[in-house]
């Protein structure tokens, strides 16, 4: 769930509530954001059968790189051109274990792709007069937010959203078994957070964290009186057509349709391990739905083209600030980034272990999604996905 643009993890180690809580990776993947595979690293499988060509296109090539290289088990990628038509291609293997094929078009986990939802049905509500941007957030849980440094009569709804309120991260303090295993009432995850300091004062300066839309998903529910997974469904997944996209049941580590496995490294030089069946509460309004990289194309360019938000909201919902010296800005849950063919993509992307998620829609309508079946962990793997994005969108 974390940004690849926050700082690194800090290492500590405190025992809490009975529990052992680490500073590692896995839980600074999920804040976005190997067996060594020389033997194992499948042959990268052809092109969508949309695209039968002799030789591999620009995404295609992209693709078997992050496998051929970088070492993902496998990639895969939906790509809406300007001609209108969807491509969807897939490189290495779905199980290392099996060998078995990459499912096209399977579900994945999406991490922090879940804030831009999250962030709509914020900014419907907004439109729809029951929450108020620039109101802070005692407004709609009185007396909740209250820490070291950290005052919920002086963090507004509209830096929640923003990741400028210098609330800190509770996931830097969660383990891989915990991670796993545990499930979590996003009241205790907020516990986590708030036994820690701030990391700066409201509205000081950007710093992503899974606790503003923690605390976004809980607004949702005060007002609204229901589970944030049903004003979600109801308000995004149903109305815009989004027939793989759901938000896990309570104790649910599965992933329902045809999926490729996700693996994880901790540490970044160890073994890769199977992390698809966890359970997923510690991200939940930051982190926790499952879809595809089509069903996130269709979600990114519906909100673009102003099916799910009136025209003020989305203009708020855009309206961002910079993000260090990255190149990426921020808004209400959606970033921009650049492109080497000239302007911006909007979009979000997620970490979360076992994998990795980026892409975005242009102005025009053009749309793709790169999922990769593990998280990199260098930055050549990194840069080299969001080559794959670009080569896909400037094609």
């Amino acid at each position: 769930m974390r940004a690849r643009t926050q700082q690194g993890p800090r290492s500590s180690t405190r025992q809490q509530g009975g529990r052992r809580r680490r500073t590692v990776s896995a839980a600074a993947a999920m804040a976005i954001g190997v067996m060594t595979l020389a033997a194992l690293t499948p042959p990268a499988s052809s092109a969508s059968a949309a695209v039968a060509t002799a030789r591999p296109d620009a995404v295609q090539q992209a693709l078997n790189t992050l496998v051929r290289d970088d070492g993902m088990p496998a990639a895969l990628a939906s790509v809406k051109g300007r001609d209108g038509r969807t491509r969807t291609y897939t490189a290495g293997v779905g199980d290392l274990a099996t060998g078995s094929k990459v499912p096209r078009g399977g579900q994945v986990r999406i991490g922090s792709n879940t804030k831009a939802f999250t962030a709509v049905v914020v900014l419907q509500l907004v439109g729809e007069g029951k929450i108020a941007l620039d109101a802070d957030i005692d407004t709609y849980l009185p007396g909740l937010v209250r820490g070291k440094g950290i005052d919920g009569r002086r963090i507004t709804v509209r830096q929640l959203l923003q990741h400028t309120s210098g609330l800190p991260e509770y996931g830097l303090h969660i383990d891989d078994d915990e991670l796993r295993h545990w499930y979590f009432e996003p009241r205790e995850l907020l516990d986590i957070a708030l036994r820690y300091k701030a990391d700066a004062a409201p509205g000081e300066k950007w710093g992503y964290s899974n606790t503003n839309y923690l605390l976004a998903g809980l607004i949702v529910q005060k007002i609204t009186g229901r589970p944030l997974a049903e004003e979600i469904d109801r308000r995004i997944i149903k109305r815009v057509g989004l027939r793989h996209t759901y938000f896990p049941t309570p104790g649910d580590k599965t992933i329902r349709e045809p999926h490729p496995q996700g693996y994880h490294r901790n540490p970044a030089d160890g073994p890769l391990r199977d992390f698809t069946e966890i359970d997923p509460s510690a991200g939940w309004a930051a982190g926790q739905l499952i879809s595809t990289d089509s069903d996130l194309n269709r979600f990114f360019g519906a909100l673009l083209a102003g099916r799910l938000l009136p025209a003020a909201q989305l203009a708020e919902m855009r309206t961002t600030v910079p993000v260090g010296d990255s190149g990426m800005r921020y808004g209400l849950g959606l970033t921009s980034r650049t492109l080497s063919c000239g302007g911006v993509y909007w979009g979000h992307g997620g970490d979360i272990p076992g994998y990795e998620t980026r892409g975005g829609v242009t102005e025009d309508g053009r749309a793709v999604n790169v999922t990769v079946t593990s998280i990199p962990t260098d930055e050549a793997a990194v840069q080299h996905v969001k080559d794959a994005v670009d080569r896909a969108l400037c094609g």
